[in-house]
């Protein structure tokens, strides 16, 4: 079967297309600090009322009243959309594994993806948005 070829969501229709899409967010790199911008956003979200699944290696208890995961393997159920809160160096491998477990999109936060991932994503078939915030684009898809 023939890969569906994947794409950068570039205006805010193909944006607001991914946000509408997505039920359920993988937050890799969701921070259990209250004061870190992962956490402000997943947050957010989950009061907007998206569902949050936190990916953090090293959480040992829930993270915004939510069980953490290790791995986005590790998570049972679908997975609509991929929130990326890690350094771009881990960015490339984190698509790799999206891919690999079939979810759709990802969005990768400022700063948090290079070229290289973008490029990875988009050859892999994924939705991809990268260095925008998740949150102003919320907004903005709710307030038009």
């Amino acid at each position: 079967m023939p890969q569906q070829p994947g794409f950068i969501a570039a205006t805010g229709a193909e944006i607001d297309a991914i946000l509408a899409g997505a039920k359920r967010i993988a937050v890799v790199g969701l921070s259990k600090d209250p004061g870190k911008t992962s956490f402000r956003i997943a947050s957010y979200l989950k009061e907007a009322g998206y569902r949050i699944v936190p990916v953090n290696p090293t959480a040992t208890e829930k993270i915004i009243s939510e069980p953490v995961y290790h791995q986005l393997s590790d998570i049972p159920g679908r997975i609509d959309l991929v929130d990326v809160f890690r350094p771009a160096g881990e960015a490339l491998e984190i698509v790799r594994e999206t891919a690999e477990l079939g979810i759709p999109a990802i969005w990768f936060q400022l700063g948090c993806a290079g070229d290289d991932a973008v490029r990875e994503a988009v050859n892999r078939g994924l939705g991809v948005v990268y260095d925008h915030c998740i949150m102003v684009e919320h907004l903005r898809y709710t307030h038009q």
